[in-house]
């Protein structure tokens, strides 16, 4: 099973460690398309912070952001495990995870990124800021930038397993699953449930909506889930006590659509 999560906007800073081997990152077919990004992110931080900080979509408060960017080359890199952070990292919980837990989230999880593409969480990166909504000046919007190698990389990447898609619209526009692959995929929506009355609600949750992607990810690399197909990560999440509805795809070449319903959210 491969497992796509979003990137955190904010991240680890601090530590030491060698600089940055982009000839070291897993999926090497997007090498070529990296070095296009890191290039000219780098140009662009180091030439004119005024101008870098508009592309980026920086507040004042965040101008160290592109100093940092400018020296991507010699910072030093940690594994993307340790680099990512926020709400739903923080349930994940990726440095708690048991030896045979963190061999199976090496395997399985992608970190999708506007600047390296994705990554796996063993992959030692610097610290950066580059959202996938940042329209460089020459390569123009990352999301449709990254489509063409994407495309190519990413089909192998999944193998014949299901496809467990939990990142946020921003990101999904770098890959769309196509054909039998997308057939293989499971989106999911978090949403909660609450009594109004007598009467059932649901609402779409956005900031717990990460904190149960967390957990869900972490449960299934705990129990050493392996399902072959979206059917049977449905009930692998069952059983791990998640109430789960699930809409397999209307038509080919459609993703399933899997919703957790939750009464809690915490």
């Amino acid at each position: 099973m491969l497992v796509l999560l979003p990137p955190s906007e904010g991240k680890a800073t601090g530590g030491s460690g060698e600089p940055l081997r982009p000839d070291s990152l897993s999926l090497p077919g997007l090498a070529a398309a990296r070095a296009a990004v890191l290039d000219e992110l780098v140009a662009l931080c180091s030439d004119d912070e005024e101008k870098a900080r508009t592309v980026l979509g920086l507040s004042e408060g965040l101008r160290g952001e592109v100093a940092k960017n400018a020296a991507l080359r010699t910072a030093p890199a940690r594994p993307a495990a340790e680099i990512y952070t926020g709400v739903l990292y923080d349930a994940l919980g990726l440095a708690t995870l048991d030896s045979a837990a963190r061999e199976r989230a090496e395997r399985a999880l992608l970190i999708f990124s506007g600047l390296w593409g994705a990554v796996r969480v063993g992959d030692r990166i610097p610290s950066y800021r580059c959202s996938m909504g940042v329209k460089l000046p020459a390569l123009g919007a990352l999301g449709a930038y990254w489509r063409g190698p994407m495309a190519t990389v990413l089909p192998e990447a999944a193998g014949d397993g299901p496809v467990l898609d939990l990142r946020s619209a921003a990101y999904a526009t770098a890959w769309k699953p196509k054909g039998q692959l997308a057939e293989r995929t499971a989106t999911v929506r978090v949403l909660q449930s609450t009594m109004v009355d007598g009467v059932e609600k649901r609402s779409v949750v956005s900031h717990f909506n990460k904190a149960t992607k967390g957990r869900l990810v972490r449960d299934l690399l705990t129990a050493g889930a392996a399902p072959r197909d979206p059917a049977e990560l449905v009930t692998a999440l069952r059983d791990l006590g998640y109430a789960v509805e699930a809409e397999p795809p209307a038509r080919a070449g459609r993703p399933w659509q899997l919703d957790v319903v939750v009464t809690e959210i915490h």
